[in-house]
């Protein structure tokens, strides 16, 4: 006779997988790396496979996959560096004219796309990531906490679970999650930047802007550049160090220092990351376009008010870019 009883195996990927997206986006607030994240998703699912027999449902499986998975990051994170953007490395703003200066030995922070955190669905009912909890200032906000302070605070106030859930987690006691949940709250409120948020899906007149932002740069028409930035908006570009405020001084750090002569040689092509609009942007290479940076936008209610342009190249992948278009 010929079993019908599902194997182990099937039976936790079939009930486990469900979760990699939101696996994936706690993961990637724990590390602030793309790249990490994966491989700690993948890490949280090889230790649950291992201890599923042991599983004994009395929380529910996302809850025994989360708590897997943070101190997984944990793990981690006990010999790695904060992952920081330019703005907060402490520096003071830089200006166009300076010279540029690169750190490609520091763990920058990444972006991340919205589909692989559940972030991309047309219904918003089956969205599993909250987004203002993904965007770029947020996460680079949590780098600046310590380990577990980011963990408490995470488990608390994004995944909204309880002290007591929070206490088993991460193996300290209920009054030691309260006070490290106040500490980490007050760190955060002083280096979070004031929140632009954006609605989803975007507004006529934010859709309006960023096709001038397309237009803008491909025809490297800076007096457009520039009016599209508020007065007092935020260029940073990892690996490098400056990061540049006011429209003005922007649109002169582009004119100077971004290698493109004129109309042709910039062609961008729009990703959406972190809850907001972004574009690979490529620059031309005789006959191809070829990979340059990859600009996460953070739009208010009067223009570009910050722009994080990533020049790590593998990103591109990431966002399933090609690595090479024909001109």
């Amino acid at each position: 006779m010929v079993s019908t009883e599902k194997p182990v195996e099937d039976e936790f990927l079939g009930q486990a997988g469900q979760y990699r997206r939101e696996l994936l986006a706690h993961c990637y607030r724990m590390l602030g790396s793309v790249h990490d994240a994966e491989d700690l998703v993948q890490e949280t699912y090889l230790r649950a496979w291992r201890a599923y027999d042991k599983f004994e449902g009395q929380s529910s499986l996302r809850t025994w996959l989360h708590r897997i998975a943070t101190n997984t990051c944990l793990t981690a994170l006990e010999n790695r560096a904060k992952r920081p953007l330019p703005t907060g490395l402490g520096q003071p703003g830089s200006q166009a004219e300076d010279p540029l200066v690169q750190q490609p030995e520091v763990p920058w922070l990444e972006p991340i796309p919205d589909s692989a955190v559940g972030l991309d669905s047309a219904d918003p009912a089956t969205i599993v990531t909250d987004r203002e909890t993904i965007r770029l200032a947020f996460v680079a906000a949590l780098q600046h906490l310590p380990p577990r302070q980011r963990a408490v605070l995470i488990l608390r106030d994004v995944l909204q679970w309880k002290a007591a859930e929070v206490a088993e987690a991460v193996d300290i006691s209920v009054a030691a999650v309260n006070s490290t949940l106040q500490r980490a709250r007050a760190q955060l409120e002083t280096v979070q930047p004031r929140q632009d948020t954006v609605a989803a899906p975007l507004d006529a007149d934010q859709r309006e802007l960023l096709e001038r932002y397309v237009k803008a740069f491909e025809d490297k028409d800076i007096s457009a550049i520039v009016a599209l930035f508020t007065a007092d908006a935020v260029w940073e570009m990892p690996p490098f160090v400056g990061w540049y405020q006011g429209a003005e001084n922007i649109g002169r750090l582009i004119d100077t220092a971004c290698p493109a002569e004129g109309p042709g040689d910039m062609r961008l092509l729009p990703v959406n990351a972190n809850g907001q609009p972004g574009f690979g942007l490529y620059m031309r290479d005789g006959d191809v376009y070829k990979p340059f940076n990859l600009p996460v936008l953070t739009l208010g209610p009067n223009g570009i008010t910050h722009v994080s342009s990533f020049f790590d190249l593998s990103l591109f992948e990431k966002f399933g870019l090609p690595m090479e278009i024909p001109a």
